[in-house]
């Protein structure tokens, strides 16, 4: 039998979910740049700054110290200590450590959440554009995605109206995501607060991934709505060290919400992966608990990027951007390059532009599509002021 005819016997949760877009692009353009190809890749959903020295070194005495055993399932009662410090201290939020749970990264957190709330015939609303693994999180236990689509002229922000026209009595989760990924906005507190009055009396949950809020732009800054008192027993804060502190591969993601629903995490955790990584464990208190200042160094880095990519894109004909007020990303519309022809082909969808753009020119992109927004692209801006200049001057010229 071949290989394709053995996929009948794959379960319909995994046969129902896509595969990430983004690890896809990142993966094929690794794969031309290993052949010598000389790739500039704004694909990647990492910082390009190096994990903080402290940071390093609080993982390398874990491991001279012998720190290499299995911890307490849900994390160690230090790591959970911290959170609560940089939660209260950036958050303005109060937990107890009954209320955290480590997990091996954000997707982790995210994905026991969904699994621990959602049954079969549930709804979950994802406004697009959405990072991709909402959707995919919601098939995976079993959920049906409720798609809300939002607009480059609302900044890509869902508004309380749409919220209220996506609700059905089988609704179980909203999902926001502020900063976004991969649009970049931000909620402010007002727009946070509108939405929530929508959900005022119903049994629903909001998962509110914040993986970004230390990386904002303008004096914005993100506003949690477990913040909101009258929301606390319904909302769950996903969060990490990855972005803020360069650790993607560190893998630490944690929760915050109810101390029943972490209950319920714990226990899908313990029959999963069980804890984090021991050594990143010790590594992330370092991270939380040290000097905070690079976060606001590499932050004010990141503004300057973000500046010169607005800038220059803008400038591209049949391009044209919001400015990001989160996060390291930003998502043009290539609406207006959608039915030309470029490269002998024309271009439909982001897809072909992103494939034009890798293929031909050596950039590798993210296509909209597999955010929800088919006539976007998601850029990532974690690369050198000169890797975005080239990357831009080489879209100039494929789309003159």
């Amino acid at each position: 039998m071949s290989a394709e005819s053995f996929e009948r016997f794959l379960s319909r949760r995994v046969l129902s979910m896509q595969e990430s877009q983004t690890m896809k692009i990142t993966g094929l353009a690794k794969k031309m740049q290993a052949e010598g190809k000389d790739i500039v890749s704004l694909s990647a959903g990492e910082p390009d700054f190096p994990t903080p020295e402290n940071v390093c070194e609080a993982g390398v005495e874990a491991i001279r110290s012998g720190f290499t055993r299995y911890t307490a399932n849900g994390g160690i009662p230090e790591l959970k200590k911290a959170i609560i410090r940089k939660l209260k201290r950036d958050n303005d939020l109060d937990y107890a450590e009954n209320e955290i749970i480590v997990s091996n990264g954000g997707k982790q957190t995210l994905a026991n959440t969904f699994l621990a709330l959602c049954d079969e015939g549930d709804e979950v609303i994802v406004p697009a554009p959405y990072w991709v693994s909402f959707p995919e999180m919601a098939r995976l236990a079993g959920a049906t995605p409720v798609i809300v689509e939002t607009a480059l002229e609302s900044n890509y922000k869902m508004t309380p109206e749409q919220l209220a026209a996506a609700i059905t009595p089988k609704t179980r989760v909203l999902v926001l995501n502020s900063p976004s990924n991969p649009s970049g906005a931000v909620y402010n507190e007002a727009e946070v607060r509108a939405l929530m009055k929508v959900l005022e009396g119903k049994e629903i949950f909001v998962i509110s991934d914040e993986m970004y809020d230390m990386i904002c732009y303008g004096g914005v800054r993100p506003f949690s709505p477990a913040r909101i008192p009258e929301m606390r027993p319904w909302v769950i804060v996903s969060n990490g060290t990855s972005k803020s502190y360069s650790m993607t591969g560190w893998r630490i993601g944690y929760l915050a919400a109810p101390k029943w629903i972490i209950d319920a995490c714990d226990k899908i955790q313990s029959q999963t992966t069980s804890n984090a990584n021991s050594i990143a464990q010790k590594a992330a208190v370092a991270a939380l608990d040290g000097d905070q200042s690079i976060v606001e160094e590499r932050r004010l880095e990141f503004e300057k990027r973000r500046d010169f990519m607005f800038r220059e894109l803008n400038t591209i004909p049949g391009i044209e951007c919001t400015l990001p007020e989160g996060a390291f990303y930003i998502f043009p519309s290539i609406k207006g390059l959608l039915g030309k022809t470029f490269g002998g082909k024309v271009m439909k969808d982001s897809a072909d532009i992103a494939e034009y753009l890798l293929k031909d020119h050596y950039v590798a992109t993210v296509p909209g599509d597999a955010f929800g927004a088919p006539e976007n692209l998601r850029l990532s801006y974690a690369a050198s002021i000169e890797e975005l200049a080239e990357a831009v001057n080489r879209m100039r010229k494929a789309f003159a």
